[in-house]
């Protein structure tokens, strides 16, 4: 792959785009990022920790935020390396931490409420109500049915920034080619994923629905991605920059979850305390406030994880740039044995936390009882011909209600991307009024 076409500027859906002398085409794409609707939304969606009360704590937004500063100082420093090494010019040396920094700002956009327990809870919905006789949901066929069973919200992500936010069905946000492809993590469908299984760690999830396999089709040949053919499909290589933008989620949520922990009380000072040092054997903390002391080590373990990832990402360049490269750059870091004790100890202690679990039921349920509530009107339009005008008045209250807009449903695919559209698209409090909303709870 090359630089000149990875970093391409071309925007999917605005052919007439010309770049601004005085704003580069990566800015602009985190200008549209920050100020949409969906970006803002982030700020009431789980990051760890459903409906917390303590402010203090992540939440989707402030994850995102921070990973794109991260993402932006591993872009400079790998760009500044790249073109030590003549590899890149000036201008492009910019361009890949304008990149990184925009793709890390949008990569959570498509996450539903309540986190990734939200994601298995729209999945589970699909699983029990497919084999309901439900006509809506019967008639569709199984590739396209593994997506909903799978739901994910890396391809929800890619079909808002394409698609529904600011020109919808027009290009979306109409972001360059080069910041698309450095969000799209798992460059396949979930259809050629499961049928492939490959190892690759592009295919360990799926990125695409099979209604914008077309739109990334197009970026992918411009930005030069490389093209695997099968007689399932075709999928792709990673952009390189993914693995930047992959290595800013890794490093915050590893580190700062830890100190969220912390805050929260789930985990003593002194158990963070050494598990952050194990970062930085070499920083010696004073006789601070608790709060103070992991805070600093936070910020000190941050600062040595990523130039470990730029030493990682410089060292495995190679294999990167042919597309054969299929780790992380946390898991091929001189810190990656520090990484993974962190990741063991997250999953037993904070991601198994009592509280976290009873609102992760909580939010599975709130969850169903949307899409439960939802279903009919979705149905009606179906049997109405879909012509929503056709629809009985009490659906066409419930849409107005809801603010669904139900106005380009033209198959029953069509019905069930727009039902995920807007189950995903909810914080976590407006989930929960909803839900109370068509229990008749409020």
């Amino acid at each position: 792959m090359k630089w000149c076409d990875l970093l391409s500027s071309d925007r999917t859906g605005d052919r007439g785009y010309t770049q601004e002398i005085d704003r580069p085409f990566y800015v602009k794409d985190s200008d549209r990022i920050t100020f949409s609707h969906s970006f803002k939304r982030l700020a009431n969606k789980t990051q760890v920790h459903p409906l917390y009360e303590n402010d203090h704590l992540h939440h989707r937004l402030i994850h995102s935020i921070e990973a794109g500063v991260v993402g932006r100082s591993l872009g400079v420093a790998v760009g500044r390396r790249l073109k030590a090494e003549n590899l890149i010019d000036s201008e492009q040396h910019q361009a890949v931490a304008g990149v990184v920094n925009a793709a890390c700002l949008a990569h959570d956009i498509g996450n539903p409420p309540f986190g990734h327990a939200g994601e298995a809870a729209i999945g589970e919905w699909f699983a029990i109500n497919f084999n309901t006789g439900n006509i809506l949901l019967s008639t569709l066929s199984d590739i396209k049915r593994s997506e909903f069973l799978e739901f994910e919200g890396n391809a929800q992500g890619f079909r808002i920034l394409t698609r529904l936010e600011m020109h919808r069905n027009h290009g979306g946000m109409r972001l360059s080619n080069a910041v698309l492809g450095a969000f799209t993590k798992y460059p396949t469908t979930c259809y050629i994923k499961n049928k492939t299984k490959s190892d690759y760690c592009g295919q360990k999830k799926f990125g695409i629905f099979e209604s914008d396999i077309s739109i990334f089709s197009v970026v992918a040949k411009s930005l030069g991605l490389i093209e695997e053919k099968s007689e399932n499909g075709t999928w792709w290589r990673r952009h390189p920059l993914v693995f930047l933008v992959e290595a800013a989620d890794d490093i915050c949520y590893n580190i700062l979850d830890l100190e969220d922990a912390f805050l929260s009380g789930d985990v003593d000072f002194g158990t963070v305390k050494e598990i952050l040092s194990s970062l930085i054997p070499e920083y010696t903390t004073n006789g601070a406030e608790k709060k103070e002391i992991i805070s600093s080590l936070r910020a000190h373990g941050i600062n040595k994880a990523i130039y470990a990832c730029v030493d990682a990402f410089i060292e495995n360049y190679d294999a990167i740039m042919s597309g054969t490269f299929s780790s992380s750059l946390i898991e091929e870091s001189k810190l990656r044995n520090e990484f993974e004790h962190i990741k063991h100890f997250s999953g037993q202690k904070i991601f198994k936390s009592s509280r976290k679990t009873q609102l992760e039921i909580l939010g599975r349920k709130v969850i169903h009882n949307v899409l439960d509530g939802i279903l009919p009107l979705y149905t009606d339009i179906m049997e109405s011909g879909w012509n929503a005008d056709k629809i009985n008045p009490y659906n066409k209250r419930l849409s107005r209600a809801l603010d669904l807009n139900i106005s380009d449903i033209n198959n029953e695919y069509d019905a069930l991307h727009s039902m995920t559209d807007f189950v995903s698209g909810m914080t976590d409090r407006f989930a929960l009024k909803i839900s109370k909303m068509l229990s008749g709870s409020l």
